[in-house]
């Protein structure tokens, strides 16, 4: 597990006031305790996030359970909230094996090696990445009916997740965000390991990780409670925290 040093080290920007960590999740000799569920993740992480001088903030978090860990941040930060919708490309017969990841304005990113390795051809590749476009397009439609996407430009962007593995879906979500214009973009999850977490932090501006342990398997296991999160709970936590928004203006 990483030590409290290596934790404060993941946290890029100027912090201000009492340490953020202070009340995250970890044992005797600095060893992590697993997150509760998500929604404890998404407001210990929130509680750092605040420490970052970020003037006009925006929370876009990757669906579906990174909506839940966002939905904490946005209402730390007292931001509006939508959603990013990154979409990993998977390998054929395995597709939690990600060989790629195409964001919503079409941008692909693969794992050349993997391609090689698993002999995955290109004609795969583009059908594979036509079929997670109509995902993302349709995740859209559900999670924002006519509403249009949030106003990028010009804003400190926090692109939230409920925590990276490869980090390939988030890099290709913190590109999409880029390329519209955020006068600063923030990369904030509450776990990742090492490796993946130094990919992330040279895409992004600024970045917040309340954890970064080895050895990494998976991100379910830095949680008791994991389960998946529904479209209907996306839409709801969406519609919920912005009418919230509403009322405290």
């Amino acid at each position: 597990m990483a030590d409290e040093a290596n934790i404060r080290a993941a946290i890029r920007g100027k912090a201000r006031g009492p340490d953020p960590l202070a009340n995250s999740p970890t044992g005797a000799g600095g060893r992590m305790i697993p997150f509760k569920n998500r929604q404890e993740a998404g407001r210990l992480l929130g509680e750092a996030c605040r420490e970052l001088d970020a003037p006009s903030p925006l929370v876009l978090a990757i669906p579906r359970g990174g909506v839940v860990v966002g939905a904490g941040v946005a209402r730390a930060l007292a931001a509006p909230l939508d959603v990013i919708v990154p979409r990993k490309i998977g390998a054929p017969h395995n597709p939690e094996l990600a060989v790629g990841a195409v964001g919503p304005d079409g941008e692909v990113l693969v794992e050349e090696d993997h391609l090689r390795y698993l002999g995955v051809s290109r004609e795969y590749l583009a059908a594979e990445t036509a079929r997670q476009l109509g995902e993302i397009a349709r995740r859209l439609r559900v999670y924002r009916g006519d509403r249009p996407a949030a106003e990028v430009r010009g804003r400190s962007v926090f692109v939230v997740d409920d925590g990276v593995a490869t980090g390939l879906t988030m890099k290709v979500a913190l590109r999409s965000v880029r390329s519209r214009g955020p006068s600063r973009l923030i990369v904030a999850v509450p776990v990742a390991p090492p490796h993946s977490w130094a990919e992330l932090l040279r895409e992004a501006d600024q970045g917040v990780c309340l954890h970064q342990p080895e050895p990494f398997y998976a991100v379910g296991q830095f949680y008791i409670d994991f389960e998946q999160t529904s479209d209907e709970e996306v839409k709801a936590l969406l519609a919920a925290h912005n009418s919230w928004l509403e009322g405290e203006k």
